[in-house]
């Protein structure tokens, strides 16, 4: 059960909230760099002008993503960033809990089960209830009993063949966190998945009503916030932020960022990047460092997710010319119209984001407890049955509060 006991303070909260300093923990996932097949740590800010630090932590024998990214505000945040995204990653593609075989009928009487209906599948997925694939047992912040949900949605090792019984729902990273203490990375876990479904929430929205949530950046006062948006404004980068709080009521934002000018010899489209945390100053700052990153992602061209077609895409002018014409917009919104919650520690924190959802109807949120003793790290895979996901990945497929949303636009519509 979800406890509002303040235990595990937040020691350091400038421009991050964590339990330790960014440095200390970036120390500490370093020195076991050997043991998680981390062969480099490179800070690549550089290869791009607007200067907010991002790095990439290189693991060749990576059973998902070879190349992870960190950012931040300062370089050790980033540095601890992309060493702890490494980390979890390692957890999540080498997990050793016991596993069960079956179908959800011939578990659904000797074990308590997930809410399958609400999980984000593919669009073919082959499930059905006598359909036979693995099963992880995870638990239920809001009873504290354990629940045992489908093994693909915790694991991240891409390699071929997939596990018995693969293909029903969405592979993804979404919800795989860390963190210095296991409140930390749950609470860093529910923010992701808050974020993502926010995000596909969005994007369903008519582009009018789009416009409406866009922040106007002048109402914006927080130091750190401003700092960035002036590095922006110096590498003459255009911003632009839309409040993509969902009715969870967790502060969510996208920023969206393109060369003011044009250039044919080094074609940058436009980047985007969201955060989500319960202090609507945080959510910002890491939607904004992240838009940072995903450029400097492009410009590095070692991400091994990205490929051709990526480039293809974001080079488009037609894509480019519509970016600029939507960033030209005039944005009305202002920041502190967006929800914010200043919690002194990650209880607190945990009470919040459970709270917001349970005020959108949502009556599950599993965590799954991935941490490996010889590492200490704590890292959790964290799966809320109803949210939307990541809507980039293959094969999605609306879920119900994709559909619902849905559904009430187009009665409105026929009003």
């Amino acid at each position: 059960m979800v406890t509002t006991k303040s235990t595990t303070p937040k020691r350091f909260t400038r421009g991050t909230h964590r339990l330790v300093d960014p440095a200390e923990t970036a120390a500490r996932v370093l020195a076991l760099s050997g043991p998680l097949g981390i062969t480099r740590v490179a800070h690549v800010t550089g290869l791009d002008c607007i200067g907010i630090p991002v790095v990439q932590v290189c693991r060749p024998n990576s059973r998902s993503l070879a190349v992870s990214q960190g950012k931040g505000t300062t370089l050790d945040a980033a540095r601890a960033s992309g060493l702890m995204e490494a980390a979890e990653l390692f957890h999540a593609e080498r997990i050793g809990h016991p596993l069960k075989l079956g179908s959800w009928n011939d578990l659904r009487f000797s074990h308590e089960l997930v809410r399958v209906e609400a999980l984000p599948r593919v669009s073919v997925s082959p499930f059905h209830p006598d359909y036979s694939l693995l099963w992880i047992a995870g638990m239920d912040l809001f009873t504290s009993r354990p629940l045992w949900l489908p093994f693909e949605l915790v694991h991240n090792n891409f390699t071929m063949p997939f596990p018995t019984g693969s293909g029903c729902f969405v592979m993804s990273s979404n919800g795989l966190a860390s963190g210095n203490h296991p409140l930390e990375a749950i609470s860093h876990g529910l923010c992701e998945v808050i974020e993502r479904d926010a995000a596909a929430l969005f994007r369903l929205h008519p582009l009018e009503q789009q416009a409406r949530l866009r922040v106007d950046l002048s109402t914006i006062t927080d130091p750190e916030c401003v700092r960035l948006l002036r590095r922006f404004d110096e590498a003459d980068v255009e911003v632009a932020v839309w409040d993509m709080t969902s009715d969870i009521g967790i502060a969510t934002f996208k920023a969206v960022i393109l060369d003011r000018g044009s250039n044919p010899f080094r074609v940058l489209g436009p980047v985007e990047g969201m955060g989500t945390h319960p202090v609507r100053e945080v959510a910002l700052l890491r939607a904004l460092t992240e838009a940072a990153q995903g450029r400097l992602t492009l410009i590095a061209g070692s991400r091994d997710d990205n490929g051709r077609g990526r480039y293809a895409e974001t080079q488009q002018a037609e894509l480019i010319e519509h970016a600029r014409r939507r960033l030209a917009e005039t944005a009305t919104r202002a920041f502190d119209a967006t929800p914010s919650y200043e919690n002194d520690s990650f209880e607190e924190d945990l009470v919040t984001l459970t709270s917001g959802l349970q005020k959108a109807g949502l009556d599950q949120a599993i965590v799954v407890d991935l941490t490996k003793p010889e590492f200490a790290i704590p890292v959790v895979r964290v799966v809320v049955p109803g949210l939307e996901p990541y809507h980039h990945v293959p094969g999605y497929v609306p879920g119900p509060r994709a559909r619902a949303l849905l559904e009430r636009q187009r009665k409105e519509a026929a009003s």
